[in-house]
């Protein structure tokens, strides 16, 4: 304790002692006054050493006091004005009253007092006028956080600038494992002899090598269609940048060798945990592979996925064996179940309903109950037509039921089978998947992040041309009870030919074998083209959002419908598709109103442009060449800038999903 606190605590207590004594000495002067004399004299030179240094003291005090308030106020004005902390006060006008060196010298300026904040530094007032405490701002090409006292109309600036630089160096050094992949070596190599099965091998392997070294990649091989790469954050950036161009090289190399070999590859990214990173190069890995391959797909931290690539149309496997196991699965699991009930997405088109009056067939091959969920107030013209043929059949069209209808037949060992589509969101009601605890999904759509969750089959084949050609295959690996109806088969061959365009675009050897089998099973195409037709109304609609088209880039065709113009998704799609057959179109793009509030954008190329890539960005999907989106509570302008922004995005680097 300090000296002149410790004679504050003892000071009263001896002038009590000392009162004490005195009257003591009193007492004692009417018995013995002689002692009593000298005791007053000691007492009094006591008392005049008391005083002496309680005055001594006191002045001690008062000199202490006096140093430590002038040390303290000098420190205030040192801190106000010297230390390395930004100090500004404002009016409710955000005009600057007052400011500290510091804060000036920040700016280049002798003074920043009556300048306004919108003039000084406008990425503040935001955070000013939402009221809130702290935030990070740029000023001046430095980083600093802002703290705000909202009553005394204060801001303290601390510069975190160097702090941020090193928060950069660890982002940017953080680990990321990718699994490359080679998506077609092992089926591509079977039959080739020794030589050229080296020969591919060493240009894949050298080409590779000069990627990772070029780019300081640490690349490790770990079967012969299988690599492990390990890099940094700042390496990804800079592959993608240039948007993985190994990709471009190995297609590129290996076509000249009449080798159509593609790379595929999956990075782990965003976490610390190796095992984690590990675990998420597998999964983009997955997702890559299951869009088709030839591309990269990186998964973020925030569920988001970027892809790249994704410029070849998917190979077309060489057997049937994978079509014959599937067949056999679905067996199984409809004979382990009550009933079917099958589910296409919104607004069906024909391959969705062919390809569920497919499945219906096989729940009925095998002696099983099937339903088909059908939201009659939205199907188009063309699937009305093949709902009023139905009605001709009493037993088919006793199938076809709402979906209310759907759920409160649901039990717990009811199967749904959704086709056409793979997204929850898509679905015609999302009810019946949450009820539903069985559920196989089929699909020919490149996957996309948004999944139905835990199905018990997936059956995705993005190279094939419809649904319907999946149906068609599993139909005939099933028993052979009873023959496939006339008009079954031509439901399924019609959704076919729509999403073949006759069988003009993503058509393979299998797409024309499945076509055979229902043409022998006495699928009639001229109902089909009944089916198909449209109505003079719907040919000039359609010529009227054609004639809107301009051009934005080198071959990149958009037709855009009025403010109040309002089409169906066929028609939107059949624009789409006509532009696409004119001389000096790559790319083409419909966007019309749908409703009110819904806008619709079709999209097709003849491959260059990779519009699904595009068309997911918007929330949408599709295959390469085939894609489409729908944007709510927007107008034709605002979408079409939406557009554009995309292809810009798609043009200029990746795409997050």
């Amino acid at each position: 304790m300090p000296s002149y606190l410790k004679n504050q605590s003892i000071r009263y207590p001896l002038f009590g002692l000392l009162g004490i004594v005195m009257l003591l000495l009193i007492v004692l002067a009417y018995h013995q006054w002689l002692i009593a004399l000298l005791g007053l004299i000691v007492i009094s030179i006591l008392f005049y050493f008391t005083f002496s240094i309680d005055i001594k003291k006191r002045r001690e005090t008062e000199e202490y006091i006096s140093t430590l308030s002038y040390r303290l106020k000098k420190v205030g004005e040192e801190a106000l004005l010297e230390m390395p902390i930004g100090i500004m006060l404002i009016n409710d006008d955000l005009y600057i009253e007052w400011t500290n060196p510091f804060m000036a010298s920040c700016f280049d300026e002798d003074s920043l007092v009556g300048r306004s904040l919108y003039d000084v530094a406008d990425s503040i007032v935001p955070f000013i006028k939402q009221e809130m405490e702290n935030e990070t701002v740029t000023l001046q090409e430095r980083k600093f956080r802002v703290i705000h006292k909202k009553e005394e109309r204060l801001l303290y600036f601390f510069d975190v600038t160097e702090q941020a630089e090193i928060e950069k160096m660890y982002e940017a050094e953080r680990t990321v494992i990718s699994t490359i992949f080679l998506d077609n070596y092992d089926d591509l190599t079977q039959g080739m002899d020794d030589q050229r099965k080296s020969s591919i091998n060493s240009l894949v392997t050298s080409l590779l090598d000069k990627w990772a070294k070029e780019n300081g990649v640490f690349l490790k091989r770990t079967s012969s269609e299988r690599f492990i790469a390990i890099y940094n954050e700042q390496i990804l950036t800079q592959l993608e940048r240039s948007k993985f161009s190994i990709l471009d090289e190995i297609r590129d190399a290996t076509a000249k060798q009449n080798v159509p070999l593609t790379l595929s590859i999956g990075v782990g990214s965003g976490v610390y945990s190796l095992p984690e990173l590990g675990q998420l190069a597998q999964s983009s890995l997955d997702l890559a592979l299951g869009r088709g391959g030839d591309q990269v797909a990186i998964k973020l931290t925030n569920g988001k996925v970027k892809f790249y690539g994704g410029k070849t149309n998917p190979i077309e496997k060489r057997t049937r064996v994978r079509a014959r196991v599937i067949s056999h699965a679905i067996k199984d699991i409809v004979l382990d179940s009550d009933k079917v009930i099958v589910m296409g997405h919104k607004f069906p088109d024909m391959d969705a309903i062919g390809s569920a009056i497919g499945i219906a067939k096989v729940a009925q091959l095998n002696n099983r109950e099937a339903f088909i969920v059908v939201n009659f107030a939205e199907i188009d013209m063309s699937v009305q037509r093949l709902m009023a043929e139905i009605r001709n059949k009493p037993e088919l069209y006793a199938r076809f039921i709402t979906p209310e209808e759907a759920y409160d037949m649901i039990t717990d060992e009811t199967l749904l089978v959704v086709v056409d589509t793979h997204r929850p969101s898509m679905v015609i009601d999302e009810r019946l998947l949450n009820r539903i605890d069985k559920v196989v999904v089929i699909d020919h759509h490149r996957r996309g992040e948004e999944f139905i969750d835990q199905p018990l089959l997936v059956y995705m084949e993005p190279y094939a041309s419809s649904t319907a050609e999946l149906v068609t295959e599993l139909l005939e690996y099933q028993p052979k009870r009873s023959k496939v109806d006339m008009l079954e088969a031509t439901a399924l061959l019609a959704g076919i030919i729509v999403d073949t365009k006759s069988f003009t675009l993503r058509t393979g050897s299998r797409t024309f074998d499945a076509a055979s089998y229902l043409r022998a099973q006495g699928a009639d195409t001229v109902l089909v083209q009944k089916f198909l037709k449209e109505d003079v109304d719907t040919y000039i609609r359609r010529s009227k959002l054609i004639e809107t088209v301009s051009f934005y880039r080198k071959g990149i065709a958009i037709a855009k419908g009025g403010p109040d113009q309002i089409n169906n998704q066929v028609l939107i799609a059949q624009a789409a598709d006509t532009l696409l057959t004119m001389d000096g179109v790559a790319a083409s793009f419909a966007i019309s109103k749908r409703d009110e509030n819904m806008i619709g954008i079709s999209a097709r190329s003849l491959g260059d442009v990779n519009v699904q890539i595009i068309m997911e960005s918007l929330g949408g999907g599709g295959h390469l060449t085939n894609a489409a989106t729908q944007l709510t509570d927007i107008s034709v302008d605002e979408a079409e800038l939406r557009l554009i922004e995309a292809i810009d995005e798609y043009l200029e680097g990746g795409k997050t999903e």
